[in-house]
């Protein structure tokens, strides 16, 4: 409590109010991704291998293999997570029994089990559809398939989500982020770009025609995959074009899914500037949109600061995405969703007004001497402290749980 004392004091001297920031953080939602529990497999009989550029690596012991031991991990990494928590689910995570069901005829009671598990858990649920490893993904190609049976069946699916993430703002209150990603696109030079365009756009259309309650619909863009390096349809320029023009519908920033000397922190004053909400996805790519787990790095750090400097907490809807099979699944939760929570620390602890004005007068000499003096602040002092507040462990003592859980509970169940 004293070194709380003290480092609060000097982060005061310089005009923060650090029992604001405390509040503001403890109000914020992560929205957690399920699929780091067991390697994005889900729990369909007849689902393919992982498609669409998206892979995992390592065999970890452990790994998840029914929704209940999925839902125990998650219970367990969240007791280590301090604030406000969401889970994000995939359609492939339904829970249908003994009865297969495609996914162009998921119901909502297909995932009752998890509102369950949700409220219990005092969480909110958001939604992912599944666009990815299953048999009428035809030649790489799903709502922009040339192939009208195929494209019509991922626009079923497509609108059944929507129903589904309808429900859970339904059940648990609140609103649902309906998150739609597609793995759409060529490996070579394609002799049609814009066909392929055209029959997304008409898809999207269908899907989104009908009005739902507590939903937020959005698009999520990607430069690339393996498998579809030379063209990708769902392109940054045509999901922030269709977001633009279609009420309601959200352009979905994910920090891995740029060329590298692209930032989502510099993308987000723009979209503040047209949207009312951005929806956010948290990642850390590795030469490519690898999904490495989430690290307090640079270009966290600065997405956090767009983020609280323009006051914008309740219009970012913040995601995690990731998956890391070579180390312990509910460590690698812990460790990015902390992460998170601390670039948006870290952000609070910022005198952000003081720091504009600097801006405004050009008095740049002063500001640069401001942002590098507060690097070396005791942050991770005010950290702890949170961390107790919220009755998790601090940064030295959550891992022995997490190594008692893997003793106890993961090496049981085998290689991942």
């Amino acid at each position: 409590m004293e070194r709380y004392t003290q480092s609060k004091a000097r982060y005061q001297a310089l005009g923060v109010d650090v029992e604001g920031a405390l509040v503001a953080l403890a109000a914020v939602p992560i929205s957690i991704h399920c699929w780091q529990g067991d390697d994005v497999t889900g729990f369909e009989t007849a689902a393919e291998a992982l498609s669409g550029g998206i892979q995992t690596t390592g065999n970890y012991p452990g790994k998840a293999r029914s929704p209940d031991e999925l839902m125990a991990d998650f219970s367990k990494a969240i007791s280590l997570i301090p604030g406000k928590k969401r889970l994000s689910l995939h359609a492939s995570y339904a829970l249908t029994g003994i009865e297969q069901v495609d996914r162009d005829a998921l119901r909502p009671e297909h995932f009752a089990g998890w509102v369950d598990y949700a409220k219990k858990a005092g969480i909110g649920l958001d939604f992912n559809p599944t666009f990815f490893a299953h048999p009428m993904v035809k030649d790489g190609l799903t709502l922009s398939s040339p192939d009208q049976a195929t494209r019509k069946f991922w626009v079923r699916h497509g609108i059944a989500c929507r129903r589904i993430a309808a429900s859970f703002a339904k059940e648990l209150g609140g609103q649902a982020v309906n998150n739609l990603w597609i793995a759409d696109g060529f490996k070579d030079t394609p002799a049609d770009r814009l066909g392929p365009r055209l029959r997304l756009k008409e898809s999207l259309d269908e899907i989104y025609a009908e009005k739902l309650d507590g939903v937020v619909d959005c698009v999520e863009s990607k430069v690339f995959g393996i498998g579809l390096e030379s063209y990708t349809v769902g392109s940054n320029e045509f999901y922030l074009s269709y977001a633009a023009t279609h009420p309601g519908v959200y352009n979905l920033l994910d920090n891995g899914h740029y060329h590298p000397t692209e930032m989502v922190s510099d993308k987000l004053s723009a979209l503040l500037s047209f949207f009312d909400k951005i929806p956010l996805h948290v990642t850390r790519s590795v030469r490519w949109d690898s999904d490495h787990v989430v690290t307090l790095n640079d270009e966290l750090r600065e997405i956090a600061g767009e983020i609280v400097r323009h006051d914008a907490l309740n219009r970012v809807l913040i995601g995690l995405d990731f998956f890391d099979a070579s180390i312990n699944r509910i460590a690698a939760w812990v460790i990015g969703a902390r992460n998170v929570q601390k670039a948006l620390l870290y952000a609070l602890l910022q005198p952000h007004t003081q720091m504009k004005t600097m801006q405004d007068s050009a008095d740049f000499t002063r500001l640069l001497m401001t942002q590098e003096e507060l690097k070396t602040l005791p942050f991770s002092d005010i950290w702890e402290h949170y961390c107790a507040q919220q009755c998790v462990p601090g940064d030295s003592e959550w891992y022995n749980t997490v190594m008692a859980y893997e003793k106890d509970v993961l090496l049981a169940r085998g290689q991942g």
